[in-house]
């Protein structure tokens, strides 16, 4: 039996943004296009209001705002799509990346890096290949008359 579809963009198992919160615009996309150049808006722009999304926790909204900062415009990420000729691929576009963007933004950060000193055996390894080297650039050079 199929899983019942939920209306909305699924971003992981606990957010699903629903359809409710997305807008879509429609605009003429640039490039070639062939006859429906100047006939067919292709060009897709998603619209997510992150700032008064309904579905993010408090500390889901904060992480998504700081970390999306530079691409929101008072709290509104906007996302286009024109690479495809036909608007239905550019709404799956615009949707794969929202999906993307939104989930890598809401990913927890990496645990910091616990700062080790270098074993004993790699710090006698690597001076035996200095001396090995110095020893090859010794040999290279001209004899000296003294």
């Amino acid at each position: 039996m199929p899983t019942p579809h939920r209306p909305g963009l699924r971003v992981s198992a606990g957010l699903t943004i629903p359809e409710a919160e997305l807008s879509w615009r429609f605009s003429r996309s640039s490039g070639p296009g062939g006859q429906g150049v100047n006939t067919a808006d292709s060009r897709v722009e998603l619209v997510w209001d992150a700032a008064g999304s309904a579905v993010l926790s408090p500390h889901q909204r904060e992480r998504l705002l700081d970390r999306l900062s530079g691409r929101l415009v008072n709290g509104v990420l906007t996302i286009a799509a024109s690479e495809h000729r036909a608007q239905l691929r550019n709404r799956d576009a615009a949707r794969e990346r929202l999906v993307a963007l939104v989930g890598e933004a809401l990913r927890p950060p990496a645990p910091p890096r616990r700062a080790t000193k270098p074993s004993r055996g790699s710090k006698e390894r690597r001076l035996t290949a200095k001396k090995q080297r110095t020893d090859v650039k010794r040999l290279r050079r001209p004899p000296r008359d003294g």
